[in-house]
């Protein structure tokens, strides 16, 4: 049997040393190393998306690996593609670093220098751990294969400008696709995505903080499944316990619910902490709520530079959203991207928000009106961010698409509600 080997070495001089002795392995097959974790999990998400087949037995990761740790990312992958076999290299041979490593999924460790023996040794046995698992997945056994689902965060500028309705909506448009979603509520002091959807539940996100190995069951214990199918991981309500959910908490939580969960939505507020930066630099998306005002715009331009120092995220590389857009304001999204330097969606939302005061008094957004034209406008937005997952030969279904001339109307009949709120 062949054993395709994939290296995750960031330093040029270790990546030779590496490759060459992979290259003296018998019935190795390795590939090109990647130099970075980010590249890591693009490639084996590429693979996965070709075929399950084309996925290493594999993956090699350095200790010297960034930008996220090596055991981090260990655990990610073996979340996300529990069918590889880890093996990190590292110079600490310590007990401790050996039980660390084991608990973040890796099925070895090899020790620098290297030796060829112990390197085939590590790698042929995580090469059998691998095939096993993959016998175990064809007979059908209950472990997610995918490639890992779609990540999207909902920030704000501000507080109040939308994030909780846009997510809620955005989740339930995923849904009724058909995708399987988890809903999130990362806003840890003040979230109540609870009280949007009539929810009492007793568990949140903080159960899940000092588990260090979240299996399917330990998940399924602390969502909650909601009548829309939808799965709800709120946040606590006691809202200083939210300081116990770490940013390394939060990369194992994100990573669970992607390996479960087709569409995976999270509601970031607008208060940063590590835990949701740590969710918006794993985000597929990261979409940014803003109103067209002063106030609310500054706040995003903060927010974008303050993402950019922190290296979590690049201003090109999030999406604004436009919540109450009104076509007669000074500030029209063509200068909100200017000033911020981001992408805009295609859809505004418009302001209109007595068609939403009582599915929000009522705790029952999930019966929003479907003639709602903000309903409309996130829907069509989940269109737009490929969340929804549209019948076969339904490519041109306006069903989850914006049209223009209904979101056009329903924006002049909105200018009168401009000053309403939707959050």
């Amino acid at each position: 049997m062949t054993t395709r080997i994939l290296p995750a070495v960031g330093e040029a001089d270790a990546a030779r040393s590496v490759t060459t002795l992979l290259s003296q392995l018998p019935d190795a097959e390795p590939a090109a190393p990647v130099g970075d974790s980010t590249q890591l999990i693009d490639t084996l998400a590429r693979l996965a998306g070709e075929s399950l087949d084309e996925l290493p037995e594999v993956v090699l990761v350095h200790e010297r690996i960034g930008p996220v740790p090596a055991l981090e990312l260990i655990r990610e992958v073996s979340l996300r593609f529990p069918a590889i076999g880890v093996v990190l290299i590292t110079a600490d041979a310590s007990p401790g670093l050996f039980s660390a490593a084991m608990d973040s999924g890796a099925r070895g460790l090899v020790t620098l220098p290297l030796s060829y023996e112990e390197l085939v040794n590590r790698v042929q046995s995580a090469a059998q751990w691998s095939v096993g698992v993959r016998r175990h997945l064809g007979a059908g056994g209950d472990v997610f294969t995918g490639p890992g689902g779609t990540v999207v965060t909902v920030s704000g500028a501000k507080g109040g400008v939308g994030v909780t309705v846009a997510a809620v909506q955005l989740a339930l448009a995923a849904q009724a696709s058909g995708r399987t979603v988890a809903l999130v509520d990362m806003d840890l002091q003040s979230g109540d995505i609870a009280s949007y959807l009539d929810v009492q539940f007793r568990r949140s996100i903080v159960d899940l903080a000092a588990i260090s190995d979240i299996s399917p069951r330990v998940l399924s214990d602390a969502v909650f499944s909601h009548s829309t199918g939808m799965a709800l991981l709120l946040a606590p309500g006691e809202g200083e316990r939210g300081e116990e959910v770490s940013d390394r908490a939060a990369r194992q939580i994100v990573s669970a619910l992607r390996s479960r969960y087709e569409i995976v939505v999270i509601d970031c507020g607008s208060q940063m902490n590590g835990a949701n930066a740590a969710a918006i630099e794993m985000a597929d998306t990261a979409l940014l709520v803003t109103t067209p005002d002063v106030v609310a715009v500054r706040g995003a331009k903060r927010i974008v530079r303050m993402w950019d120092r922190l290296q979590i995220r690049k201003a090109e590389e999030t999406t604004t959203l436009v919540n109450r857009y009104n076509r007669n304001t000074e500030i029209q999204p063509p200068l909100i991207q200017k000033i911020t330097g981001t992408r805009i969606a295609g859809t505004a939302i418009p302001a209109n928000f007595k068609e939403l005061q009582g599915a929000v008094d009522a705790g029952r957004m999930h019966e929003l009106d479907a003639k709602s034209v903000v309903k409309q406008a996130l829907w069509a937005l989940a269109g737009e961010l490929g969340l929804v997952k549209l019948p076969a030969g339904a490519a041109g279904s306006e069903k989850y698409k914006t049209d223009r001339g209904s979101i056009g109307r329903s924006r002049r009949r909105g200018d009168s509600a401009g000053r309403g709120k939707t959050d």
